[in-house]
C-alpha cells in the first residue's frame, strides 16, 4: 500500500487561490500517475485533475484556466494550484495514486477546501 499525505486545504474568499500538496510513500518506487479527487456534500467523488509519469495532465471541464496539476522534483509528490476560486469548489480534496497503471487504487485521508462567497 502507498501512503498519501495531504496538505494546504483551507477556508478562501471566492477569487482566491490555494495550494494542495501530496506526498506519497511506501509500497512502490515510481507510481504511474497521480491526481486530485474532491468530494462535495451530497455528491459523487470526481476526479478533478491528474498527471501521469509522462506529464501529461487532464481536468474535469469545470476546472480548466483555473487549477494546475503538477508533479514535485522530489519523487511522488503532486501539487494542485487553485486559482478564482468559486462556491462551487468546496469540498474534501483527495490525493490519488495509480501505481500500476490500472487506475487509481490509493487515496488520502483528504483535506478540506471551502469557498466562501
Amino acid at each position: 500500500q502507498v501512503q498519501l499525505v495531504e496538505s494546504g486545504g483551507g477556508l478562501v474568499q471566492a477569487g482566491g487561490s490555494l495550494r494542495l500538496s501530496c506526498a506519497a510513500s511506501g509500497g512502490i518506487f515510481r507510481v504511474n500517475a497521480m491526481g486530485w479527487y474532491r468530494q462535495a456534500p451530497g455528491k459523487q467523488r470526481e476526479l478533478v485533475a491528474a498527471v501521469s509519469s509522462d506529464g501529461s495532465t487532464n481536468y474535469v471541464d469545470s476546472v480548466k484556466g483555473r487549477f494546475i496539476v503538477s508533479r514535485g522534483n522530489v519523487q511522488n509528490t503532486v501539487y494542485l494550484q487553485m486559482n478564482n476560486l468559486k462556491p462551487e469548489d468546496t469540498a474534501v480534496y483527495y490525493c490519488a495514486a495509480d501505481r500500476f497503471g490500472f487506475g487509481f487504487d490509493n487515496w488520502g485521508q483528504g483535506t478540506q477546501v471551502t469557498v466562501s462567497s
